[in-house]
């Protein structure tokens, strides 16, 4: 049984963009392809006919996966999400309470995770220690650099 997964509509978006682009232009690219190799004479001494249809069935493991996904995507109703507390679509704002330093982050199903964007997946650790927190709550978090205390200045969606 497939696993039903939360997005934004932006990152539902994301996945049925890609998926429609995989299916349109990269689908038909790998059956020239491979045409184009098996034109080329012998196929049991024909790398690149090999490497073609590697090509192929690696796309087509990925339309497969990412239909599984979007057949079983369900968008996040932001409308009923409690936002007194730090949950999936969260944005926070936490300062480091040993130096100050503030920092902003969204924390964002795994699929749509950018660190350079600031989105932080849901699963990761750092994300783990602050769910179902609030703001005005000191969080120790477990980091490559040992433990460190973050204070929640605020939540909003």
């Amino acid at each position: 049984m497939a696993e039903i997964r939360y997005y934004s509509e932006e990152g539902l978006q994301k996945l049925k963009d890609e998926l429609h682009s995989l299916i349109v232009n990269d689908r038909p690219a790998a059956a020239a392809a491979i045409a184009e190799a098996r034109d080329k004479g012998d196929l049991s001494e024909n790398a690149e006919y090999d490497a073609a249809k590697e090509a192929q069935g690696l796309l087509e493991a990925r339309i497969s996966k990412l239909q599984d996904l979007v057949a079983n995507a369900r968008i996040l109703d932001e409308s009923k999400v409690d936002t007194s507390k730090v949950l999936l679509l969260s944005r926070i704002t936490i300062k480091n309470v040993k130096n100050n330093m503030k920092q902003s982050y969204l924390i964002v199903p795994e699929s749509e995770a950018n660190l350079k964007e600031c989105k932080i997946s849901v699963t990761s650790p750092f994300a783990q220690a602050f769910l179902g927190r609030k703001a005005g709550d000191i969080v120790e978090v477990v980091v490559p650099a040992g433990k460190m205390n973050y204070e929640i200045l605020s939540v909003e969606r």
